[in-house]
């Protein structure tokens, strides 16, 4: 709901200390040199020094650079600088590339960074939370998190939430003039309501918070990426380690120059190793999250992309999902629905005085009419909470009679009413007329109305008022809203169920009200539960009640937490929308917490991913981007450990029958450059729209299937060639390096065309940028020989025969490669 900061109809808060002008910009500018930012942790992101140490520093880039150096003092220049050479433009590119990516992120989610209002200059300026320092006044407001630690100077109603930091469950009453405690406010703490000023007496790692963070440092759970890029990262390694010691008892037992064979081995390392696969992932996933930003979906970190496209749960509230989120005002009746002229005065008057979160039925309250009454003057109010589900205020009327007024649901108001008022009379709240009050609002209800109870009595002068005084109160009547449902909800919701993401609805309205609009956007209004129902049902078995339910009704925030946590526990990836004050646990606890950018500032602080616009449709569109963004990571991955395994494994194998290296060392290392270059665009390629129809999440499996059975494809091929090459060629020693660089370049390049897509890859066109790097790749491997280059390279000019040979031997390949793989991803169900 839209988060709205009204002025207090009472005038500026009262008691508490005379606030400070404020600080300069320029003492603010000198402040925060000394202290630096308010952050409970310092940022992550590494200097341009650093990344580039970071990526040399690699064990393999460093034997390379040895081997460089090696090869240098025994004479072997062209060799060193080659291998020198192959690693910096490896390096730099890397660092560029993954540079420019996280930079373009590092600008999204500045764009939705926790801000404040801070009085800078004599001015109340909105600042980035982290350009606070000591001595700052800040305003507060409910819904907003507390910036830092502070000192309350004026406080009006003012209660925070602190569980954060104390574990007390109940939001706590702060003021600007009492004990030490109650004046004092916490970083990581939430206003629920109220207003305040407040001067700020530390900031970052100096705060409470910021103590916590340093003495636990406690490292984030590992999200599903990079749990699977771990997986993966300990396959190659073994795969790579069991290839080198084969390769160096090979040359020991064949008696080979050790440092020969040493550089070779290590070259293999480096071919088989996805040394692109931080910079492709970091380049996908940024192209991917730009590409969300200009869709209105921000998400603050690249990792949640594969998490976001891997949803297959989605829980919401229905406003502002399947509504308009629009309240307009329909209707205010007596307890039996006749005309009421006392409704609407008191609940305007609630509405105007409460300063808690202002959601759209207050909204359309006072929109309704002149607002607040005449000559009323707020005393004190009870804030809203999801147990009582209701506010009370205390205004004081004309003659000093002071009227106590409670504005929430009819199930939580009736309770508490003793009397009620019937056609301008007093009644007593007897059984019959109880009943009858209950009918009223149900067939509000059932024609999809909201419905809140109107109550009040007279209260006696005293200092403070609370929950002893909301009981013996007298129904005023209803008051009724409409919130249609948008034109486009249902076809919106086939859409993602279309895509494999089931939407499920949790909200507090009543049952019937959730029951009419479930079914005007095609959702099973039987499958409804009760927030009472969800409290008497265990977490066993919650989870498989949630799995078959699409509606809740009258749940509250711990009940939504319980239900999500059961969802997770049957191993679903849940979203959780949320934009209220007491949805920040569910949005932590999700797989992906999603918030908008009109929600308030705990609800914007907890999510992963901010939607510029609370619509389905926008939400869909980000889903589909993220499934882009991880498809092509996937397809790096599948490119790296198939024909390029099976290329390596090939040069390996024939170490045991060749009676010289098949490769070159430094031929392999530029063969696996080139390789490398050919799938710098892949973050450009278009997706399959059948891999975007359903959640994609890591497979291990998958990935394995394609080293195992795509790998010995390619190596049958190599061994073909090897055939040919020796027996019909004839070949010496540098014409087989040389046909061999050019058909293996060729064959594990240009099978990118056929891995790239799950379906027939001769009716999915590749993007503009990737079809040229490959082209571009192959003709650099054709043309290599025939340059000037070739003898530095150790390579020689190939005859035509050969390049009819190298065609007849791709499109075979690549023929087999396309069975492969689809017998493959039926297996795998892709």
């Amino acid at each position: 709901m839209p988060e709205s900061r009204p002025e207090s109809p009472t005038g500026p808060p009262a008691g508490g200390l005379e606030p400070p002008p404020g600080l300069t910009s320029a003492e603010a500018r000198r402040r925060l040199t000394v202290s630096g930012p308010n952050e409970t942790a310092p940022a992550r992101t590494a200097g341009m020094l650093r990344q580039i140490l970071s990526w040399l520093a690699n064990p393999l880039v460093l034997i390379l650079l040895a081997a460089s150096v090696l090869s240098a003092a025994l004479g072997q220049t062209a060799n060193a600088l080659l291998i020198a050479g192959m690693v910096l433009l490896s390096v730099t590119l890397n660092f560029f590339q993954t540079y420019r990516s996280h930079r373009a992120v590092e600008l999204l989610r500045e764009s939705v960074a926790p801000t404040t209002t801070t009085l800078r200059d004599g001015e109340w300026t909105v600042l980035p939370r982290r350009d606070l320092v000591v001595g700052d006044v800040v305003r507060l407001a409910a819904g907003d998190l507390v910036p830092a630690d502070g000192r309350l100077l004026e406080a009006a109603h003012v209660y925070v939430q602190q569980a954060a930091l104390t574990g007390e469950s109940m939001p706590v009453e702060k003021s600007a003039s009492g004990p030490d405690e109650e004046t004092r406010i916490f970083l990581g703490t939430s206003v629920v309501s109220g207003t305040a000023t407040a001067v700020v007496t530390a900031t970052g790692r100096a705060t409470q918070l910021g103590d916590i963070a340093a003495r636990l440092a406690a490292r984030p759970p590992e999200t599903e990426f990079e749990r699977g890029t771990r997986r993966f990262g300990l396959l190659i390694t073994r795969t790579v380690v069991l290839l080198i010691l084969f390769v160096l008892l090979i040359s020991v037992f064949r008696r080979r120059d050790p440092f020969e064979s040493l550089l070779f081995a290590v070259a293999l390392a480096v071919g088989l190793t996805p040394e692109f696969l931080p910079m492709i992932t970091s380049v996908t996933l940024a192209q991917g999250a730009v590409r969300m930003a200009r869709r209105k979906v921000i998400v603050k970190h690249l990792e949640t992309i594969q998490n976001f496209g891997s949803i297959d749960i989605l829980l919401s509230d229905k406003t502002g999902t399947l509504t308009a989120a629009e309240m307009s005002l329909e209707r205010s009746c007596d307890s039996f629905g006749g005309p009421s002229e006392r409704v609407l005065p008191l609940a305007r008057a609630n509405s105007a005085f409460h300063t808690g979160i202002r959601n759209p039925l207050d909204a359309a309250l006072l929109a309704s009419g002149d607002g607040i009454p005449p000559e009323g003057r707020k005393i004190d109010e009870i804030p809203f909470d999801f147990e009582r589900r209701r506010v009370s205020v205390v205004a004081e009327e004309e003659g000093n009679r002071r009227v106590l007024i409670t504005k929430g649901a009819p199930e939580s108001v009736l309770p508490i009413c003793v009397a009620a008022e019937i056609a301008g009379e007093i009644r007593s709240l007897d059984e019959e007329t109880r009943r009858r009050a209950e009918e009223t609002y149900r067939d509000l209800s059932n024609k999809g109305l909201r419905v809140l109870a109107v109550a009040w009595r007279d209260v006696p002068e005293k200092p403070a008022y609370g929950l002893e005084d909301e009981k013996e109160l007298t129904l005023a009547g209803f008051a009724a809203f409409d919130d249609p449902v948008l034109a486009d909800a249902p076809a919106l919701l086939e859409t993602l169920r279309r895509d494999g993401v089931e939407v499920k609805i949790l909200t507090g309205d009543n049952e019937l009200v959730a029951r009419r609009v479930c079914s005007e956007v095609g959702l099973d209004r039987e499958r409804l539960v009760l927030g009472a129902d969800v409290d008497r049902t265990t977490d066993a078995a919650l989870g498989a009640v949630a799995e078959r339910t699409a509606v809740f009704a009258r749940v509250s925030p711990a009940q939504k937490n319980r239900i999500l946590l059961a969802l997770k526990r049957r191993g679903h990836v849940v979203g959780f929308l949320g934009d209220g004050v007491n949805d920040a646990p569910s949005l932590h606890a999700a797989d992906v917490g999603i918030s908008v950018s009109s929600a308030v500032a705990i609800a914007r602080e907890a999510a992963e991913v901010i939607l510029l616009e609370r619509s389905l449709r926008v939400l869909h569109e980000g889903i589909v981007e993220g499934r882009k963004s991880f498809g092509n990571v996937m397809k790096y991955l599948l490119m790296g450990t198939s024909s390029n395994f099976g290329n390596m494994f090939s040069m390996a194998a024939a170490t045991l029958f060749l009676p010289f290296l098949p490769m070159l060392p430094t031929q392999i290392l530029l063969n696996n450059f080139l390789y490398d270059l050919a799938q710098v665009t892949i973050p450009t390629d278009r997706v399959d729209a059948t891999y975007v129809r359903k959640p994609q999440r890591w497979n291990i499996g998958v990935i394995r299937a394609f080293m195992l059975s795509v790998g010995p494809v390619s190596s049958v091929f190599d061994f073909l060639t090897f055939f040919v090459l020796l027996h019909v060629f004839h070949a010496s020693e540098a014409f087989f390096h040389t046909g061999w660089f050019v058909e293996s370049l060729a064959t594990q390049t240009l099978v990118l065309f056929v891995i790239r897509t799950a379906g027939n890859p001769l009716r999915t066109r590749p993007s503009a940028p990737l079809t040229v790097t490959i082209i571009a790749v192959v003709a650099v491997a054709v043309l290599l020989p025939f340059t000037p280059l070739a003898s530095a390279l150790g390579f020689v000019p190939l005859p035509s025969t050969f390049f009819a040979f190298l065609l007849s031997v791709v499109a075979a390949y690549l023929v087999c490669v396309e069975l492969v793989k689809r017998r493959i991803l039926n297996r795998h169900a892709l």
